[in-house]
């Protein structure tokens, strides 16, 4: 499973803030890790949420075929919004099976 701890979404959210696709892909997934700390064990404890968020968390950590964890790259081919619309459909599934409130970026 992968699992992009809380120093990497914050790392990634900062890097990315103002790209227009993985700005809110990272705000998105840095909300639902709150949501996560804020109504079970946490996210780094509670699995459901980053399998729900685990197509976010490829299209924001790349193909991992560069040396570093992530490409921090702005300009990739992989990151469309369609790509970033298809990775949120679990999240959102998820927010509702939960219950929970948090953002998602950029849905409207």
């Amino acid at each position: 499973m992968l699992f992009l701890n809380r120093y990497e979404i914050d790392e990634a959210a900062a890097r990315y803030v103002s790209h227009p696709v993985l700005g809110p892909a990272t705000r998105t997934l840095r909300n639902l890790r709150d949501a996560a700390d804020d109504n079970s064990d946490g996210w780094a404890y509670y699995p459901k949420p980053a399998r729900a968020a685990a197509n976010l968390q490829k299209l924001i950590q790349g193909s991992g075929q560069t040396p570093c964890p992530f490409p921090w790259d702005t300009d990739r081919a992989d990151v469309t919004p369609e790509a970033y619309r298809a990775a949120l459909r679990p999240v959102k599934a998820f927010r509702t099976r939960s219950g929970w409130s948090f953002d998602i970026e950029g849905e409207g």
